[in-house]
């Protein structure tokens, strides 16, 4: 069978801003699936930029599955992003330490999970994930949506907040896959 190595960093010849991902990413706290592309207008290593507010402290991931296509912009915002929201401050004093170390004492950041997209996903140009969300398989996400929510399997979304547009296949279809 002759497919591409799935370790190659640009598997188009002469073509340097399409990636597989997986053998760009540094970051243990990122992982990616077998042969997922991403497509960046400038250069691949923008990737590991728009994924903000991953802080080791948090803990979370954001764990991408197989055969993914992920467009120039796509912006996953992680946990770390996340204040308080019930303290008398917004501020995050206690992760500066010192004497702000027991400032939100008693309270926790809000933590929605690791960020997840099944296999063969679709995210296009310029949308955003939101913290904790999981993307089904065989999803796609519409150019510049704002996903918020969970993703059904072979559901297109679209928006701000996304909604589900409609699905790929009948749902007797979704069933058998």
């Amino acid at each position: 069978m002759n497919v591409p190595d799935k370790h190659t960093k640009f598997p188009l010849q002469n073509y340097d801003r399409l990636c597989f991902l997986k053998n760009v990413v540094t970051n243990p706290n990122i992982i990616v699936g077998d042969y997922t592309y991403y497509d960046d207008f400038e250069t691949v290593e923008n990737f590991k930029r728009n994924v903000k507010y991953l802080f080791d402290f948090t803990g979370d991931k954001l764990i991408i599955g197989k055969f993914c296509m992920i467009a120039s912009d796509v912006t996953f915002i992680m946990n770390g992003a996340n204040h308080l929201s019930d303290a008398i401050s917004t501020y995050p004093f206690a992760i500066f330490g010192a004497d702000w170390a027991n400032a939100m004492e008693g309270k926790e950041y809000p933590v929605k999970g690791d960020t997840t997209v099944g296999n063969d996903v679709w995210i296009g140009y310029g949308a955003t994930i939101m913290p904790g969300v999981a993307i089904g398989d065989g999803a796609i996400i519409a150019t510049k949506a704002v996903v918020t929510k969970d993703v059904a399997p072979y559901s297109i979304v679209g928006g701000n907040p996304a909604q589900e547009i409609r699905k790929r296949f009948p749902e007797d279809t979704i069933k058998m896959i």
